[in-house]
């Protein structure tokens, strides 16, 4: 008879993560602004072996570090977040691929989505409202009724040059998705992207799409006809 494994504690899932560690991986990762060396597919691998469990999620969240965070993101439960709990631990998430994480795994499939990306589209904290532009794309392509897209565009065309770059980076987004999914709208998302010149000497790999979004645009519509 095969003896169950014992559950593991928030300590021995720290060990673990520490065991991992990568100096390789961390110095990747470094270079774009975190500050872990777990290797995702090996932090992936742990997640699914431990399965959705929301109070150890809130304890791995709040040792504060990084692959733990990450680690708590993919066993989390959405639904057990407050709109409060959300909004709190995205301001706590100063690490790129945490906040990328939290947004894309945890808010987006929360009931506080909505209420969350116009809270914090227009936050003074330029990571906060990167937040609420995220939320804003995945609204232009999922389920744009209700969104004013002229106003998004206004907006966009006026702010992004001089943004942050993380909030650039996640207004050009928006941009891009409102020229590749709204057809009325893409004559005009193209030539904001064409005068604002956002992004367009990004180095980009062969084979991969660039984030300028004229190019952006051009090349999904094309996929799609």
């Amino acid at each position: 008879m095969t003896t169950p494994t014992p559950p593991s504690t928030l300590l021995d899932l720290l060990a673990e993560l520490a065991a991992l560690e990568d100096p390789r991986v961390r110095a990747v990762n470094e270079r774009h602004g975190d500050d872990h060396g777990v290797n995702l597919g090996a932090l992936r691998a742990v997640a699914k072996r431990l399965g959705t469990q929301p109070d150890l999620a809130r304890d791995l969240w709040a040792t504060g570090n990084t692959a733990a965070r990450l680690l708590a993101i993919l066993v989390s439960r959405p639904s057990a977040y407050s709109q409060d709990d959300l909004d709190t631990m995205l301001r706590d998430a100063r690490t790129p691929k945490v906040h990328d994480w939290l947004v894309g795994y945890v808010v987006k499939k929360s009931r506080h989505a909505e209420a969350l990306r116009t809270a914090w589209i227009d936050d003074p904290d330029p990571v906060v409202a990167s937040a609420g532009w995220a939320l804003t794309s995945d609204r232009v392509v999922r389920k744009p009724d209700g969104l004013d897209l002229p106003d998004l565009l206004d907006t966009i065309e006026g702010q992004m040059r001089t943004a942050p770059d993380r909030l650039q980076w996640a207004m050009n987004t928006c941009l891009a998705q409102i020229g590749i999914e709204h057809p009325q709208h893409r004559e005009r998302a193209v030539a904001i992207g064409e005068r604002l010149g956002v992004l367009k000497d990004y180095p980009t790999p062969p084979g991969c799409t660039s984030p300028y979004a004229p190019t952006w645009i051009a090349e999904m519509v094309r996929r799609k006809a």
